[in-house]
């Protein structure tokens, strides 16, 4: 008798090219493909109806684009006994640069140097300790919105004056160094603990190297040391299918910045030629398999 296919949900936000492309991908590779909007979703919280739910979903691939959409569906369906790629910690972890930078420090990964401060003045007494140009970011976001380059104290006090106003979250200031490095990081797709692509990610009109501010792509060689950081990277926070992005620095080699819960990878497919929703796909297909025992 034919095993029945195995069923994938991809859980989004957003429709991007990312998530078209993992539908069209596990429908190639003979999956069970269900596309869920999460901003349309309702999900029952209590009883046996409510978690008969969670199960008709299969593995769960999380794509959403929101931080909190991300986490608290992620919360949701796992209490009901769903399995969700990527698990709730693991977006609640990498989706915050403190608590990332915590837990890479404390696995051996390298990162760059960092601080973090609870008011203005404490922040500006930190910068004057360790010195200008220095980053700060807020601790959750992504497209490298709000992160700022400060290049002196009254650039700083600038910066940090504004964000005084702004919601609470803006008011840990979460600060790292201005790491010497070329114009350029690098983004390593990890998909069950193995890297399937990498590229550099160049500045376009601005310092920052992410694609959304107008940089380009290269295809980038993994060596085995990026990929014992990357795999080290993954595991300091529990992820299976997550985009770590690392620096060269000019003096202590790569340090990673940033665990990526719910990466993009279109510029990954187009300059590098490696089918990654697929990889994905078969991964998700694979943990659905060994969830039904089959």
């Amino acid at each position: 008798m034919t095993s029945p296919a195995p069923r994938v949900t991809v859980l989004y936000d957003a429709m991007r090219w990312e998530e078209k492309a993992l539908m069209e991908a596990g429908r190639r590779e003979g999956i069970d493909v269900r596309m869920v909007d999460c901003r349309g979703l309702a999900q029952e919280l209590d009883g046996r109806d409510a978690a008969d739910a969670a199960s008709a979903h299969g593995v769960v691939l999380q794509r959403c684009v929101s931080y909190y959409r991300s986490v608290h569906s992620t919360a949701a369906l796992e209490g009901l006994g769903a399995t969700v790629i990527n698990p709730m910690m693991t977006g609640v972890l990498a989706g915050n640069k403190l608590y990332a930078h915590m837990l890479l420090k404390k696995s051996g990964v390298p990162v760059p140097k960092a601080r973090v401060a609870f008011s203005r003045d404490a922040a500006l007494e930190a910068l004057d300790r360790t010195g200008y140009p220095a980053v700060i970011k807020p601790t959750v976001g992504s497209w490298g919105r709000m992160v700022s380059r400060l290049t002196g104290r009254d650039a700083a006090a600038g910066v940090l004056e504004g964000r005084e106003g702004m919601y609470p979250l803006y008011h840990v200031h979460y600060m790292e160094e201005f790491v010497d490095r070329p114009e350029r990081d690098i983004r390593v797709i990890m998909v069950g603990g193995r890297a399937a692509a990498a590229i550099y990610r160049y500045s376009g009109s601005s310092w920052k190297t992410n694609m959304a501010t107008g940089g380009r792509a290269e295809a980038c060689p993994v060596t085995a040391e990026m990929e014992e950081i990357c795999i080290k990277a993954a595991r300091a926070v529990g992820g299976e299918v997550v985009g770590v992005d690392m620096m060269e620095s000019r003096d202590r080699g790569h340090l990673v910045h940033e665990v990526n819960n719910t990466t993009e990878f279109k510029n990954t497919v187009r300059v590098c030629g490696v089918d990654v929703p697929a990889a994905i796909m078969r991964y998700a297909a694979g943990r659905a398999r060994g969830k039904d025992g089959a």
